[in-house]
């Protein structure tokens, strides 16, 4: 289960032409991995996300990404954080998933949500629908997948997807993790409870944001019987570390540069991410898992791309963990 969890969800990097940018994220993932990180992550998005870029920006398929750097990894796990179930019928996701975990010698987990990001459906062709039809969609999913990858037959006439007999041959090396991501109290951390190995919490910025989340996620365990301590929680964070202040500031600078951010951008963006030199990220970091969470996934939207950086994260996280 993830204890570091490394994300990489930008791909606008300076003075790169297109084909230098996957040798650019497969630096990171073997840095990431060197400095003990034990799952590295990519979004499933094909537009860039509001707040981190412009929609045209660079988005590499994800799937296909992390098949790819199963071939320049060995040993960390690899997922989507997190995998939109909207834009792949569920019998192609347990296909994917499952091509996955051959392909990387059993390193695959699955992180899965509902989808959100409607800009990306409306232009691409993909149905959005409503909050509830998302949901639905999910769950029933969930119960597509779930036996799928499990090795079993399965049959479901619902409401927004139907198959007979639906089998998944190779079956998966490994018990291939569930990881549901998202924030949402009612919907979200019932299905966690319900259904997942794992949750990842999303658009946390102080510790306070956290023990809310948390009791949700146990009533709901107690009301449908599970064991809570079955489940591991993580944080996504975004930090930007250097060797000292005035570099993450310059580092900073610079991708904000890069993106047409301007001022407002740069304070914005220090607004929510992690900021600093070591010893003021470990501060942050600390009391972030104080809060009782089993680990954190963490993204270095602004300089993951400089040489050393994320090593520099990993020993700085790696402390926090212990």
């Amino acid at each position: 289960m993830t204890r570091l969890g490394y994300q990489i969800p930008n791909f606008t990097y300076p003075d790169a032409s297109p084909g230098s940018i996957f040798p650019t994220v497969v630096a990171q993932a073997q840095e990431a991995e060197a400095a003990g990180f034990d799952r590295v992550l990519v979004m499933d998005h094909f537009y860039q996300l509001p707040g981190i870029g412009s929609h045209d920006e660079p988005m590499i398929e994800c799937y296909t990404l992390l098949a790819a750097l199963a071939q320049h990894t060995s040993t960390v796990r690899l997922a989507s954080l997190v995998t939109g179930n909207t834009y792949r019928n569920p019998t192609l996701l347990a296909k994917e998933i499952t091509a996955l975990d051959h392909v990387s010698g059993g390193r695959a987990t699955l992180g899965i949500g509902a989808g959100w990001f409607e800009r990306e459906h409306d232009s691409l062709g993909y149905e959005f629908g409503t909050f509830t039809d998302r949901f639905e969609k999910l769950e029933e999913a969930l119960n597509i997948i779930v036996p799928m990858l499990r090795g079993e037959s399965v049959s479901l006439d619902g409401k927004h997807y139907r198959v007979i007999d639906a089998v998944n041959s190779p079956a998966p090396i490994s018990t291939i993790p569930l990881m549901i991501g998202g924030s949402g109290e009612k919907k979200t951390l019932r299905m966690v409870a319900q259904y997942a190995d794992e949750s990842n919490l999303v658009r946390i910025h102080k510790p306070e944001d956290v023990e809310p989340k948390l009791e949700a996620l146990d009533r709901h365990c107690e009301n449908l019987g599970r064991n809570r301590s079955e489940i591991t929680v993580t944080v996504l964070l975004s930090v930007n570390v250097a060797p000292t202040m005035e570099q993450a500031d310059a580092d900073l600078r610079a991708m904000a540069q890069l993106k047409g951010w301007g001022d407002q951008g740069v304070e914005m963006a220090k607004s929510v991410m992690i900021h600093g030199d070591p010893d003021t990220v470990g501060e942050r970091l600390e009391a972030m898992m104080a809060t009782g969470i089993d680990g954190l996934t963490i993204n270095m939207i602004a300089n993951g791309h400089v040489p050393g950086r994320v090593s520099l994260l990993g020993e700085v996280a790696g402390r926090v963990i212990g």
